[in-house]
C-alpha cells in the first residue's frame, strides 16, 4: 500500500499519514476515505481549482499533469510549481511515498464540504 503524509496550511491542524492508500485511487478519494478535509467544489471532476494541494515529494507517483489540470491550477489560491489538483493526482504504483500540504481551505467558498 502507498504511504502518503498530509501536512496542513493550517497548523492548528495536526499532520496524518495515511498507511493504506491503493494505486489507483486519487489524494481527492484518499482524503474523503480518511476524514481529511480537502475541497472540491465540482465534485471532483477537474471543472475548479478548490482541491488545489502541493506535492512536496512523490510527484512521479502520480498521473502526469494534464494541459486542463494545468489551466485550472492557474486560477487555485496561490499556485507554486508544485501545486496539483487532488482529484487528478492518481496515485500510480502501491510502493508510493507521497507527501502533500493542503492549503489553508477557509480560504474558499464553500469550504465547509
Amino acid at each position: 500500500m502507498a504511504r502518503i503524509l498530509f501536512r496542513f496550511e493550517d497548523k492548528e491542524i495536526p499532520e496524518k499519514w495515511v498507511d493504506n492508500a491503493e494505486a489507483g485511487y486519487s489524494i481527492l478519494e484518499i482524503t474523503e476515505d480518511h476524514d481529511i478535509h480537502l475541497n472540491h467544489n465540482c465534485g471532483g471532476v477537474c471543472a475548479c481549482s478548490t482541491c488545489h494541494i502541493y506535492v512536496n515529494k512523490g510527484m512521479e507517483y502520480l498521473e502526469e499533469i494534464s494541459d486542463k489540470e494545468e489551466d485550472f491550477i492557474d486560477r487555485a489560491i496561490n499556485p507554486r510549481l508544485e501545486s496539483r489538483l487532488g482529484c487528478q493526482c492518481i496515485i500510480l504504483e502501491d510502493d508510493a511515498e507521497i507527501e502533500v500540504t493542503i492549503p489553508d481551505q477557509r480560504q474558499i467558498i464553500g469550504h465547509e464540504h
